[in-house]
């Protein structure tokens, strides 16, 4: 027995760390890994949600990239809103992050207002920027009308319809800036009180301190807001139903559609991966020219000791 409990002791230390993580992995597989590879098998299929199932190979892919115009037009909308979101996304929490980084009294207050909308619900936020945006009764409006400008119709016209969609997804922000503000806390004081001492303006600190100190976290936040971007779909399925005239008619609200709509699972979950596809792409871009620009404390450290 005593020999039996010295082998049971030495073998716990190195199963006691699987135990641990054992319902992250059990999750893993289950709820992520399981369903990935369900959904692409799906994707393998002609999938009704009622009916017989028959597998066609790659032709729900073949059809999509050949045969299909509104997967095409959906994705140009989504990259155009991508290309305007992520930047102002970025730029916009970097701009109150560096703001509520001064040490004022009531930074506190700021912070939590700041942060507040980006934990409301969807569809509480999609009824807050309805009321915001109408053309008859709206605040924005009403706003622009002291001014003694005539505001458009936000949600009716296909000109002002993808920027209503952007300055309400750009609402939720605060997850973003809270890890920029994090990033910016970071940072060693004495760099700042080096660069004042030597005379150094406030931009160039930002752009020679701030900016490299913070470039990790700004790759973060940069492919975060990626994927929100090309997963947009609340908002706009709830705020525009993709109209007027398809001007809102995003990737993700097209493979919603052709699940939930028209019952084509097999054709969804072929779009789903081709989404996927291409977030990781662009992600795997990012992160192989990042080299050029994202600064990492420990690797200048290693290079120093070198």
């Amino acid at each position: 027995m005593t020999d039996a409990r010295r082998i049971s002791s030495r073998r716990l230390p190195g199963l006691a760390p699987w135990l641990f993580i054992s319902p992250w992995i059990l999750g893993f597989f289950l709820f992520t890994l399981g369903p990935m590879i369900f959904s692409l098998i799906m994707s393998l299929h002609d999938w009704p949600v009622v009916g017989e199932r028959k597998f066609i190979w790659f032709d729900n892919y073949t059809t999509m990239l050949t045969q299909d115009p509104r997967f095409w037009e959906s994705l140009g909308i989504t990259a155009k809103f991508a290309l305007v979101f992520v930047p102002l996304n970025i730029a916009l929490s970097f701009l109150l992050a560096v703001l509520l980084n001064v040490k004022v009294r009531g930074t506190s207050l700021f912070r939590t207002a700041f942060y507040l909308p980006s934990i409301i619900s969807g569809v509480a936020l999609v009824m807050i920027w309805k009321w915001i945006y109408s053309k008859d009764y709206g605040l924005l409006n009403y706003g622009l009308s002291l001014l003694g400008v005539d505001g458009p119709n936000w949600l009716g016209d296909p000109n002002w319809s993808i920027l209503a969609i952007i300055i309400a997804s750009l609402w939720g922000l605060g997850g973003t800036m809270l890890i920029l503000l994090a990033g910016l806390q970071s940072i060693p004081k004495e760099l700042y009180e080096a660069a004042r001492v030597s005379g150094v303006p406030a931009w160039a600190q930002t752009v020679y301190i701030t900016i490299p100190m913070l470039s990790p976290m700004l790759l973060f936040t940069f492919i975060t807001s990626l994927i929100s971007a090309f997963q947009q779909l609340t908002i706009a399925l709830l705020l525009t139903k993709g109209g007027p005239t398809n001007s809102t008619y995003f990737f993700a609200m097209y493979i919603y559609d052709n699940a939930f709509k028209f019952h084509d699972m097999g054709y969804a979950a072929a779009m789903s991966w081709v989404m996927f596809l291409i977030i990781l792409t662009l992600s795997v871009l990012v992160l192989k020219y990042s080299a050029a620009w994202v600064h990492y404390e420990g690797e200048a450290k290693g290079g120093g000791n070198g």
